[in-house]
Protein backbone atom coordinates (compact mmCIF):
# COMPACT_ATOMS: atom_id res chain seq x y z
CA UNK A 1 0.00 0.00 0.00
CA UNK A 2 0.80 3.33 -0.81
CA UNK A 3 1.85 5.88 2.54
CA UNK A 4 -0.39 8.58 1.55
CA UNK A 5 -2.80 5.11 0.60
CA UNK A 6 -2.58 4.36 4.53
CA UNK A 7 -2.52 7.62 5.91
CA UNK A 8 -5.82 8.72 3.66
CA UNK A 9 -7.78 4.95 4.62
CA UNK A 10 -6.09 4.42 8.02
CA UNK A 11 -8.72 4.81 11.17
CA UNK A 12 -8.46 3.65 14.60
CA UNK A 13 -9.50 -0.23 15.17
CA UNK A 14 -10.78 -1.09 18.76
CA UNK A 15 -12.19 -4.36 17.79
CA UNK A 16 -9.65 -7.80 16.60
CA UNK A 17 -10.54 -10.60 15.31
CA UNK A 18 -9.19 -13.42 17.00
CA UNK A 19 -6.46 -13.94 14.50
CA UNK A 20 -2.88 -14.67 14.73
CA UNK A 21 -0.72 -11.77 13.13
CA UNK A 22 2.10 -13.69 11.21
CA UNK A 23 5.55 -13.06 12.88
CA UNK A 24 7.48 -11.74 9.71
CA UNK A 25 4.41 -8.68 10.09
CA UNK A 26 5.13 -8.55 13.64
CA UNK A 27 8.65 -7.66 12.45
CA UNK A 28 8.10 -5.81 10.32
CA UNK A 29 6.12 -2.90 12.56
CA UNK A 30 8.81 -3.58 14.88
CA UNK A 31 11.44 -2.64 12.20
CA UNK A 32 9.67 0.44 10.95
CA UNK A 33 9.74 1.80 14.38
CA UNK A 34 13.05 0.97 14.91
CA UNK A 35 14.07 2.51 11.56
CA UNK A 36 12.40 6.02 12.37
CA UNK A 37 14.11 9.26 12.57
CA UNK A 38 14.50 10.70 15.51
CA UNK A 39 16.50 13.94 16.68
CA UNK A 40 20.13 13.64 16.45
CA UNK A 41 19.58 9.84 15.74
CA UNK A 42 19.02 9.82 19.67
CA UNK A 43 16.58 6.43 19.44
CA UNK A 44 15.14 6.82 22.79
CA UNK A 45 13.13 4.27 22.64
CA UNK A 46 12.57 0.67 23.64
CA UNK A 47 9.37 -1.33 22.30
CA UNK A 48 7.99 -4.35 24.14
CA UNK A 49 6.55 -7.03 22.19
CA UNK A 50 3.52 -8.90 24.14
CA UNK A 51 1.73 -11.30 23.02
CA UNK A 52 0.64 -12.89 26.17
CA UNK A 53 -3.07 -13.04 26.90
CA UNK A 54 -2.46 -12.84 30.41
CA UNK A 55 -0.11 -9.93 30.25
CA UNK A 56 -2.38 -8.29 27.43
CA UNK A 57 -5.76 -8.63 30.19
CA UNK A 58 -3.08 -6.88 32.56
CA UNK A 59 -2.37 -4.38 29.95
CA UNK A 60 -6.15 -3.53 29.12
CA UNK A 61 -7.46 -3.17 32.66
CA UNK A 62 -4.74 -0.68 33.20
CA UNK A 63 -5.22 1.80 30.57
CA UNK A 64 -8.43 3.76 31.35
CA UNK A 65 -9.01 4.69 27.87
CA UNK A 66 -8.10 1.17 25.90
CA UNK A 67 -9.69 -1.73 27.71
CA UNK A 68 -9.62 -3.61 24.16
CA UNK A 69 -6.25 -4.18 24.77
CA UNK A 70 -7.13 -7.20 26.57
CA UNK A 71 -8.62 -8.78 22.93
CA UNK A 72 -5.81 -8.06 20.81
CA UNK A 73 -3.03 -10.60 20.07
CA UNK A 74 -0.35 -8.03 20.09
CA UNK A 75 0.92 -4.86 21.87
CA UNK A 76 3.95 -3.73 21.59
CA UNK A 77 4.02 -0.92 24.82
CA UNK A 78 6.71 1.78 23.72
CA UNK A 79 8.77 3.56 26.60
CA UNK A 80 11.15 6.35 26.24
CA UNK A 81 13.75 7.76 27.38
CA UNK A 82 13.28 11.19 30.18
CA UNK A 83 14.99 13.46 27.18
CA UNK A 84 13.97 16.66 25.37
CA UNK A 85 12.98 15.08 22.14
CA UNK A 86 11.66 11.72 23.69
CA UNK A 87 7.87 12.23 23.22
CA UNK A 88 8.37 13.36 20.09
CA UNK A 89 10.67 10.70 18.56
CA UNK A 90 8.51 8.01 20.24
CA UNK A 91 4.94 9.45 18.77
CA UNK A 92 6.96 9.35 15.11
CA UNK A 93 7.76 5.82 15.58
CA UNK A 94 4.23 4.96 16.77
CA UNK A 95 3.09 6.39 13.65
CA UNK A 96 5.41 4.75 11.91
CA UNK A 97 4.07 1.17 13.45
CA UNK A 98 0.45 2.16 12.38
CA UNK A 99 1.17 3.12 8.90
CA UNK A 100 3.01 -0.42 8.83
CA UNK A 101 0.78 -2.18 10.20
CA UNK A 102 -2.41 -0.82 8.09
CA UNK A 103 -0.39 -0.92 4.68
CA UNK A 104 -0.62 -5.24 5.88
CA UNK A 105 -4.50 -4.76 6.62
CA UNK A 106 -3.89 -4.58 10.55
CA UNK A 107 -5.34 -2.10 12.59
CA UNK A 108 -4.27 -0.39 15.53
CA UNK A 109 -4.85 2.83 17.91
CA UNK A 110 -2.85 4.45 20.56
CA UNK A 111 -3.80 4.08 24.09
CA UNK A 112 -2.49 5.98 26.54
CA UNK A 113 0.24 9.03 27.52
CA UNK A 114 3.22 8.43 29.18
CA UNK A 115 1.83 8.37 33.23
CA UNK A 116 1.56 4.73 33.32
CA UNK A 117 3.99 3.56 36.24
CA UNK A 118 1.61 0.48 36.62
CA UNK A 119 2.73 -0.88 32.95
CA UNK A 120 6.09 -0.31 34.53
CA UNK A 121 5.48 -2.78 37.14
CA UNK A 122 4.18 -5.61 34.99
CA UNK A 123 6.66 -5.57 32.78
CA UNK A 124 9.68 -4.90 34.98
CA UNK A 125 10.53 -1.61 33.46
CA UNK A 126 13.10 0.51 35.07
CA UNK A 127 11.50 3.21 36.94
CA UNK A 128 13.89 5.60 35.51
CA UNK A 129 11.82 5.13 31.90
CA UNK A 130 8.79 6.36 31.04
CA UNK A 131 5.93 4.37 28.94
CA UNK A 132 4.78 6.78 26.11
CA UNK A 133 1.87 4.22 25.21
CA UNK A 134 0.23 1.02 24.70
CA UNK A 135 -0.47 0.08 20.68
CA UNK A 136 -2.38 -2.88 20.28
CA UNK A 137 -2.65 -4.79 16.71
CA UNK A 138 -5.02 -7.29 14.97
CA UNK A 139 -7.10 -7.76 12.09
CA UNK A 140 -10.05 -5.48 12.47
CA UNK A 141 -13.23 -7.46 13.54
CA UNK A 142 -15.42 -5.82 11.15
CA UNK A 143 -15.17 -3.71 8.31
CA UNK A 144 -13.51 -0.38 8.55
CA UNK A 145 -14.67 2.59 6.36
CA UNK A 146 -11.30 3.37 4.38
CA UNK A 147 -10.96 6.60 3.49
CA UNK A 148 -14.28 8.09 5.20
CA UNK A 149 -12.78 10.73 7.70
CA UNK A 150 -14.11 13.54 9.53
CA UNK A 151 -11.57 15.99 8.92
CA UNK A 152 -12.09 19.51 8.52
CA UNK A 153 -11.34 21.29 5.22
CA UNK A 154 -7.99 21.96 4.11
CA UNK A 155 -8.95 25.60 3.95
CA UNK A 156 -9.34 25.76 7.64
CA UNK A 157 -6.10 24.46 8.51
CA UNK A 158 -3.78 24.95 5.67
CA UNK A 159 -2.49 28.90 5.10
CA UNK A 160 0.28 30.14 2.74
CA UNK A 161 3.19 31.58 3.90
CA UNK A 162 1.28 33.46 6.91
CA UNK A 163 -1.17 32.50 8.82
CA UNK A 164 -4.60 33.17 7.72
CA UNK A 165 -3.63 33.57 4.38
CA UNK A 166 -5.32 31.19 2.32
CA UNK A 167 -4.11 30.04 -1.31
CA UNK A 168 -4.07 32.37 -4.13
Amino acid sequence: MDVCEAVRTGLAVRTFQDKPIPSEVVHKIIEAARLTGSSMNGQPWHFIVVQDRAQLRKLGALAKTGPYIAQALLAIVVVIDRTLYAVSDGSRAIQSMILTAWSEGIGSNWVGFVEMPEVNKILDIPAALDVLAVVPFGYPAKAVGKGKKKRKALSEVVYWEKFGESAK
